[in-house]
């Protein structure tokens, strides 16, 4: 017979393959409904940019995203379809164990109704009860059968529970299959929208490279603002470099000066105690010495010049590498380093360019004290922060809201992006570690 614990294990099986089935939807869902915000998030920054009746580089920056993104939404509706297989496999594979469980449940009732039918033929129940010998075999035939009709009740009881899971899994199995092929139309009208991004992107790069002189022309001052950025900033971190040697010098010539005072006082004193020692047939009037004020505590420096305050920011800064905030929300639409962005149009970033929303709040991604503000022409206003021997810059401002010498809290607002003529909001951001520069992408946390 058939044993509930039996069919309980069965449940328990299936429930184990399906938790994790579960576990990979989420994931799946997950990454879905991130990706979804993502394409919402570049529709919006996309709109901006192709209000203005000619194309832009920064239209083409977002457009490439936005295939970037599709093309992700479609690999993703494939993941999902493949999940959607096995976990179809899985439920056919739990109706067919459930089908073969009823059988033998069936089998076995009707084993159960048949040899009840025998014996209600050849001897009732009570001629079967009284005809016992003694009373011990009465009670012993009493339980037996109770328990006879016990057992037939808990089988019609697990064919019903059965038959309900059959139930359950034929549901899910009609609904998983309507699921298939609702992503399957998905799949394709995604492949539309982006043969139709593709052809925008087509067009904007014609557009594009019809105008490259002009294009030239307009890389070519951004490249010497980055130039004049770059200078400035490098100028200013020597300056604080110096300044910290100096620093540091100054602390060596201190400690050596304290050193030397200590010698000729030990001196000074041993000499004392010889003298006192050969006029000791002399009566001499002893009085205290003045007690010597302490100098005030020096601010200890390393051999950097850069104070403990100074010294823990820059390691929790640097501990922090892929995990900082971004400084505004959007996608990273120039990279660092030096790249094609059209044909023949070669562009250099010193940091990174973060496009965004137009009057979008800018924050600072660390702790760290102001270093300078300025304006820089198409890089609009600057600000430079410290962070210990880290720096990090956000150009392309609006405007700005701090001054040098404050210290900043991380994501403390420090201005708004600034959006120019061609629509394009976006932040160049930047990280030094003294004069050396570094890629922010690997810095930030990933999105």
């Amino acid at each position: 017979m058939l044993k509930l614990s039996a069919l309980i294990a069965v449940v328990l099986l299936l429930s184990c393959v399906s938790a994790v089935a579960q576990k990979s939807r989420q994931q799946l869902e997950k990454e879905k409904r991130e990706n979804m915000e993502r394409l919402q998030e570049l529709q919006g920054i996309l709109k901006q940019t192709t209000e203005q009746k000619r194309a832009t580089l920064g239209q083409l920056k977002a457009i490439k995203q936005q295939i970037s993104a599709q093309n992700r939404k479609i690999d993703l509706i494939n993941d999902d379809l493949k999940l959607m297989d096995s976990e179809l496999n899985e439920l056919q594979q739990a109706k067919i164990a459930l089908d073969k469980d009823l059988e033998k449940l069936r089998d076995e009732y009707a084993r159960m109704v048949y040899n009840a039918s025998k014996r209600n033929n050849s001897l009732n129940e009570l001629s079967f009860l009284f005809s016992a010998p003694t009373f011990n075999q009465f009670l012993v035939r009493y339980k037996y059968l109770k328990q006879y009709t016990d057992e037939r009740e808990k089988q019609v009881a697990q064919m019903k529970k059965v038959q309900s899971l059959m139930i359950a899994k034929s549901t899910s199995i009609s609904n998983k299959k309507k699921d298939q092929e609702n992503a399957l139309k998905s799949r394709i009208a995604e492949g539309k929208n982006l043969e139709q991004l593709r052809g925008t992107q087509d067009k904007v790069v014609k557009e594009l490279s019809s105008r490259e002189v002009e294009i030239k022309g307009e890389v070519a001052e951004v490249r010497k603002a980055n130039k004049q950025l770059e200078n400035a900033l490098t100028r200013i971190i020597q300056r604080e470099i110096e300044e910290r040697r100096e620093r540091a010098r100054a602390a060596a010539r201190e400690k050596a000066a304290r050193d030397r005072a200590e010698r000729e006082a030990a001196a000074r004193a041993a000499a004392e105690r010889a003298k006192e020692k050969d006029n000791d047939k002399e009566e001499i009037t002893k009085t205290e010495p003045p007690v010597a004020k302490p100098e005030p505590k020096k601010e200890a420096v390393n051999d950097d010049g850069m104070n403990e305050e100074e010294v823990s920011l820059a390691s929790s800064f640097a501990a922090n590498r892929g995990r900082l905030p971004w400084p505004v929300p959007g996608f990273i639409s120039d990279g660092f380093g030096t790249k094609e962005v059209l044909k023949n149009v070669f562009q250099e970033n010193q940091g990174v360019d973060i496009q965004t929303n137009a009057g979008t709040a800018v924050h600072t991604v660390y702790d760290g004290v102001v270093m300078d503000v300025t304006n820089m022409g198409v890089m609009r206003n600057v600000v430079f922060v410290q962070h210990g021997d880290f720096y990090t810059v956000y150009a392309k401002l609006k405007n700005v809201n701090v001054r040098p010498g404050q210290k900043l809290k991380a994501r403390e607002t420090i201005g708004v992006v600034a959006t120019d003529g061609d629509g394009v909001s976006e932040v160049n951001f930047q990280i030094w570690k003294n004069t050396s520069k570094l890629n922010p992408e690997v810095w930030l946390r990933p999105r």
